[in-house]
Formats: C-alpha cells, structure tokens, sequence
C-alpha cells in the first residue's frame, strides 16, 4: 500500500518499496539514505520552464472534493440565459475557482508593493505628457485636472485594496468584474487591459530611444530598441521577484528625483540661483492661468488619466504577493502621497516655472524628452548639467512602464485564460510560477518598436493606442462599480464589514463617487474629441480623424461586451449569485484582529496617525 497522502512526516523521505509491511504503511519504513547526484545548471534551467506535475486546479484529496461539493450548495449556479440552449456555456463558478487557485509564485514583499504603489508607473504621463497638458489647458488646468483625477484614484485604490486583501486572485480587477459585474464585462474589461500594456510596451521602447537622442540626435533608434527590449524581457523572466526588485530600484531613483526636483523648483522661484531672480507667480499672471477655457480644463483630464495609468497594478500583484494581509493595505496608502507629492506638489512648481505658452513644450513627437517641463524649467534656470541627468530618470522611468507593461499584459492574459476568455496555452505556469506563454506574447509586442526609425510610426502608433486609450477609466470605474455590489452582496449574505481584514477608508461612498468622476471624465472626452479646441480651422476629416483617435476605445469595449455576451449567453450577475467565498482569506480574522487592536493600544497619538495614513 502507497504511503498516505497526509502522512507528512515520513514523506519527506524516499522510501524502499519493499520495505512496506504487508497491508500497512507505517511499519518497517526504511528511508534511502543513498547520494545522489545534484542536477547540472542547464539541467535546471530547462526543467524551470516546464510545468510542475503536481500542480492541479480541481482538488485531488477525496475529502477536498467532498468540502467543495457542500461549498457548491451555497452558490446557486450561475445559468445562462432563461430559454437559451447555447453550447458556449460559460461556467462562472469554475472561474472563480481557477483564477483562486492560481499557481503564481508569491515572492512580492512588503516594501516592493510599496515602491510599485508609490512610484510603479511614473513614466512619460508625468515627466513628458505633462509639458502638453500644460500648453493645452495653463497652469491651473493642469493643477485642478491631476487634483481631480489623483482624488477619484485615491477612492478607486482604496475600494481595489478591500476586494485585493479578500480575494488576492490571478487577475484581480477583470476577475472581479467577472464575479461581480458580468462575464462578458469581465472580457472586455480583461482584453482591453491588456490591449492597453500590449501598446504600452512598444510606445515606452520608442520613447526611451527618442530619449537617447537627446544628447545626440543622429544615432540609429533600432540598436538602443534592441537592448532596452532584450533589458525589459530579461527582467521579466526572472519571474515576479525580478519584476518586484527592479522595480523597487526604479522607483526609488524616481522617488529620489522628483523630491529633489521639487526642492530644486522652490529654489529657482524664490531666486535662489545665480542670475535668476523672484519668480512667483508671474506665469499665472502672464500669459495667465488658463488657455483654451472649459474645453482646455477637459482636455487636460484624459492626460491627468494617462499619467495615472498603472496605479492599479499593485492590485494585479496581490496574488503574487507573500502576504496580501498585510503589505496591500500599507501600498494601499502610499497612493495618497504618490498622488500628493509627485503629481500636486511637482506640477504646482511646473506651472510656476514654465509658462504655458513656451514653444518647447510643442516639440513634435510625444515622447521628446526636449518637450519635458522639467527639463524645461531646469534649462531656464541655464544649469548646465542637470539637464542631462533629468533625463537619465526619464529614461529610467520609460523603461520602468515598460517592464510594467510587460508584467500587466502577461498578467491579464494568463488570468483571461484561467476564467476560459483567452486560448488556455497563455495559462501555462511553469515550476517557477511564471505565466511563461504569456509573458513571450507580451514581450512580441515589443518587436513593434522597430517602428522608431520609419517616418510613418507615430500614425501607426497612434491609431494603436487609440484601440485602448480610454483603458484605464474603464478599468477604474469597473473596479468602484465591483466594490459597490460586493458591499452589497457581502451584507445581504450575513456578514459584517468587522469580518473584512482591509476598509476601504473611502467607504462605499467614495466607490460611487470615483465611479462617477470616471463617467464625467468619459464624457468630457467625447465632447472634446468631437469638438476639440481648434475645431473651427480643422476639416471635416481631420475633425472625424480626431475623434475616433481619442474615442475609439469606447466602441472597442462595446463590441467585445456585446460579442461575448452573444456569444457565451451570459447575463448580468444578480446579488443573491454572487459567489464571495471561493478565493476569499479569513486568516483566523477575530484572534488576528484582537491581537493587533491590543498591540494598537500602546501606540502613540503620532504612530497612529502616520499607520493611519501609511
């Protein structure tokens, strides 16, 4: 008789077959205590990519099943539509479970969440797109739109940090908005994600060898995409802990340089360098405040969402991450000082230091690190060599989105596999915990920033980004829109909100209020891209050009909702369906609670006002 499946002790340990008593195994065992030789390098590099035979989605213990059999009398299944007899039945409850079960390694920490919260995706939308925003909309534009955008982000992470501490599943937000919302939702929401980190990739390649042009603009783009591609896919092969270090150091370079460029900014506008004198306020004065009226305020709102693409995906790292419990809330936090420091405090000092009617920040191509306000306002100041090193950080930055974009977009795909949205090869994890398939699709797409060097690449990478431009405000209004009917679903089944081991500190509230900023922000853009600023000298096709440029993503989204709900007959998840156990931690909650309430006590006023807010 084999040994037991729960006999742990003496697994461990190789055992001879003929050591086994007759109809017994637990008498006679003899463990082998033979050398044997360790395999060679290569030997363990090939065997890292394949698949561990052990792992298994569906449980193999008989008393497993028996567990999963009573938990499925708890969920009334989730049918396709009355009267439809569709082949393409789409079975939710096996999606929750296998986005649960997902075999990913965890090796995030703490601290590499919080540099991913609190400086992940700083990249062109801050140090780059911000110089256009400020052209478009003046200096209190900018100010008032990345406000307003950083307070609907800030209720949008704090809701995507309660769902991410209960359920820290493969997929996180497009996974919710299968379980929550609506499968065929769920496919857009997940496909468009991952259309928008798929672009993301080639776009960040391309601006980081525009980059390198800037010291000298001779050099040929395709031999610095070749290296900075090679850089972003090793990396990412590394696995999640690759991704996590790297990250923490990129963000660490980024955190250094934008608090130094903030200090630095103070100085140059009180006078404080040789030849420059009192600055003030004199650019809001003149050429003034605004540019453009209304129409500039909203134009400036789809670039404030742009800089702040990527916050979520500290969401998306929850089920890579040790321990969920405890790191997500403190990145959770740091949100709120990423969106107060680095966008508030750094643009404030921008919109002093650069006026909005300087002809560098027109500079053709989005990516020009010549067009950067911050290399603008440091060159006013005529410091001849920090020029030269704020792009080194921009360039840093760039290649920090790009392994981001990498990490998002392999993520999502392998999640979209695991809930049957996507071919089932991109869910193949190899013995490292690695969505090896996707990451290798997710890295092809990078071959397109060999466009860098044809005249034609921006209208090619335009119309590219248009399929997923508005990705982001999707994604975050989905993510309040989930929070809002799991609230809902969690109180109708009997629990309380002491059961949750993370708060949203905005509350249900701050769900609806960040799902209808996102609304606002889809609206405005229509009107802008329908009728942009210079409308009236544009032609008819220039006109038509523009909107479908900047509105494309929303008929995108429509057509992958309504194709998939056609296709899988899926309906719109009612309350009393929603499945809130499969996936979710407990973590012996009410002793934990206790312990750390007690521990809570001996603080100081000051502790608990800065873990209140960290």
């Amino acid at each position: 008789m084999p040994p037991s499946s729960h006999d742990i002790e003496m697994n461990i340990f190789p055992i001879k077959e003929d050591s086994l008593a007759q109809g017994s195994s637990y008498t006679m065992r003899e463990p082998l205590y033979e050398e044997t030789n360790p395999p060679r390098f290569f030997d363990r590099l090939v065997d890292g990519f394949r698949r561990d035979p052990t792992q298994r989605i569906t449980p193999e213990d008989p008393l497993d099943e028996i567990h999963a059999a009573e938990a499925a009398q708890l969920h009334r299944p989730i049918l396709a539509r009355r009267g439809s007899q569709s082949p393409h039945y789409y079975d939710v409850r096996l999606a929750n479970l296998q986005t649960a079960q997902s075999h990913l390694a965890r090796k995030l920490k703490g601290r590499h969440l919080q540099m991913i919260a609190i400086g992940g995706s700083i990249g062109t939308g801050l140090f780059v797109a911000s110089g256009r925003a400020l052209e478009v909309g003046g200096p209190a534009s900018l100010l008032i739109a990345y406000f307003f955008i950083g307070c609907m982000l800030y209720c949008t992470v704090q809701a995507l940090g309660e769902l991410a501490v209960c359920f820290p599943v493969a997929g996180s937000f497009s996974a919710y908005s299968t379980r929550f919302i609506d499968p065929s939702w769920g496919f857009a929401m997940g496909w468009n994600y991952a259309l928008q980190w798929l672009v993301a990739l080639p776009l960040e390649i391309i601006a980081a060898s525009i980059t390198i042009t800037y010291w000298n603009p001779d050099l040929n783009k395709a031999i610095f995409v070749t290296i900075f591609l090679f850089a972003v896919v090793a990396i990412n092969l590394f696995g999640v802990k690759g991704y996590g270090e790297a990250e923490f150091i990129f963000a660490i370079i980024k955190v250094i340089a934008v608090i130094g460029f903030i200090l630095l900014g103070i100085v140059l506008n009180i006078g404080g360098v040789p030849g420059g004198g009192y600055i003030g306020g004199s650019y809001w004065r003149d050429p003034g405040a605004f540019h453009n009226g209304f129409k500039g305020l909203c134009s400036v709102f789809v670039t404030a969402a742009f800089a702040f693409a990527g916050t979520e995906l500290v969401g998306l790292a929850a089920a890579e991450t040790a321990n969920p419990r405890k790191s997500l809330p403190t990145a959770i936090k740091q949100v709120f000082w990423r969106i107060t420091l680095f966008y508030i405090v750094a643009l404030f000092l921008i919109g002093l230091l650069v006026p909005y009617n300087d002809p560098r920040l027109l500079i053709p191509g989005a990516a020009s690190a010549a067009a950067s306000p911050f290399v603008i306002a440091i060159e006013n100041a005529g410091i001849e060599v920090l020029p030269s090193v704020m792009n080194v950080v921009i360039l840093i930055a760039v290649l920090s989105v790009g392994n981001s974009s990498v990490f998002g977009s392999s993520r999502t795909l392998a999640a979209l596999a695991d809930q049957n949205q996507a071919p089932k090869i991109l869910s193949y994890v190899d013995r490292r915990g690695r969505p090896l398939v996707s990451v290798v699709v997710a890295s092809s797409m990078g071959l397109l920033a060999y466009l860098a060097d044809l005249n034609e690449q921006g209208v090619v990478l335009d119309w590219l980004v248009a399929i997923s431009g508005l990705s982001s405000i999707f994604t975050w209004a989905s993510i309040c829109l989930a929070h809002i009917r799991f609230r809902k679903a969690w109180v109708q089944k009997g629990h309380s909100l002491r059961e949750l081991a993370f708060k949203s500190q905005c509350g249900v509230f701050g769900s609806y209020l960040g799902f209808s900023f996102n609304l606002l922000v889809l609206i405005a853009q229509f009107w802008v891209g329908a009728w942009p600023v210079d409308w009236e000298v544009q032609t008819s096709s220039q006109l038509a050009k523009s909107f479908f440029l900047q509105y494309m993503a929303v008929p995108v989204v429509i057509i992958s909702y309504l194709a998939h709900r056609f296709w899988a007959r899926t309906s719109f998840i009612k309350t009393v369906d929603m499945d809130i156990d499969t996936g979710r931690r407990d973590f012996n909650l009410p002793i934990l609670l206790a312990q750390e309430a007690e521990e809570k006590r001996g603080w100081p006023r000051w502790k608990r006002m800065y873990k209140f807010l960290c």
